[in-house]
């Protein structure tokens, strides 16, 4: 099984689906990567050597940021808009859709479990 950026890479996928599973590495930039390190995209995880995964860690490190880092600076774009106080700050301090959804009907994912408010009994 091979392990990249801390992640373990399905072993009977081919790897530029295999690459997706890594936070930060869509289709694309999974191509990208394989291309640059010449490894054919329809080789499966577990045929990979050690010194191909080396050099697909190594052209991570170099130009993309992954996993932790990345979590790690979107957390912090986020609390920077919390904290100038934007819009889309205050919509994320209330748990409520950033890009313009309407809420009155769906947003359930954003706003949680459904709570009935107004129909108190006499």
């Amino acid at each position: 099984m091979a392990r990249i950026a801390g992640v373990d890479l399905p072993n009977k996928k081919r790897m530029e689906y295999a690459l997706t599973y890594i936070y930060g590495i869509g289709l694309h930039n999974s191509r990208l990567i394989l291309k640059a390190v010449g490894i054919d995209f329809n080789k499966r995880a577990y045929e990979i050597t050690e010194d191909e995964a080396a050099a697909i860690r190594k052209e991570l490190q170099a130009s993309y940021m992954v996993e932790g880092d990345l979590r790690k600076k979107v957390a912090m774009d986020i609390k920077s808009l919390m904290d100038l106080g934007s819009y889309r700050g205050m919509r994320h301090r209330k748990g409520l859709p950033c890009r313009g959804q309407k809420t009155k009907t769906n947003a359930r994912t954003r706003k949680g479990k459904k709570r009935t408010v107004g129909a108190a009994s006499k």
